[in-house]
């Protein structure tokens, strides 16, 4: 089974943004194009280690068990920016391109921030279509029941 949508997320200007200048979007769009040709281990790096302090202290055994050993793709849209992980038995770890991401996640800053900060919750953002999940829908689950439960990860 699998779970998404052929739509993206809504790239338009979220209310209370700022107005863009004028050539933005062309500016941005040959941005992203650089982006998404570079790899994603460096910032999965990052990412991992990000997660490694504010997210698995808060895993218990049950949940690391679950969410384990598979690849979880992560992309922030209007920067064209990626990150593949996995949780190994030591904590996060990047994800080569060849592995394949069992889900992957799309939405832009704004959305992943609100996420993050438990401003929003992923059921609104993906109805919304804020939020786009594509992949294994049982694992998708799974890890959305654990963030949930676990509640905001930055305050």
């Amino acid at each position: 089974m699998t779970l998404g949508t052929t739509s993206t997320p809504d790239t338009s200007r979220t209310p209370g943004s700022l107005p863009r200048p004028p050539g933005f979007e062309q500016v941005a769009q040959r941005l992203r194009g650089l982006v998404r040709r570079l790899p994603p281990q460096p910032p999965s790096f990052v990412a991992a280690r990000l997660l490694d302090r504010v997210l698995l202290p808060r895993l218990d055994e049950t949940q690391r068990r679950e969410l384990g050993q598979r690849v979880v793709e992560v992309e922030v849209v209007e920067l064209g920016l990626r990150v593949r992980l996995r949780l190994g038995e030591r904590g996060f770890e990047t994800a080569s391109d060849r592995q394949e991401p069992v889900v992957r996640i799309r939405a832009q800053a704004a959305a992943h921030w609100r996420l993050v900060r438990g401003e929003d919750d992923a059921d609104r953002l993906f109805f919304e279509r804020a939020l786009v999940m594509q992949g294994d829908t049982e694992y998708g689950l799974i890890l959305k029941n654990t963030l949930d439960a676990i509640g905001p990860l930055w305050r």
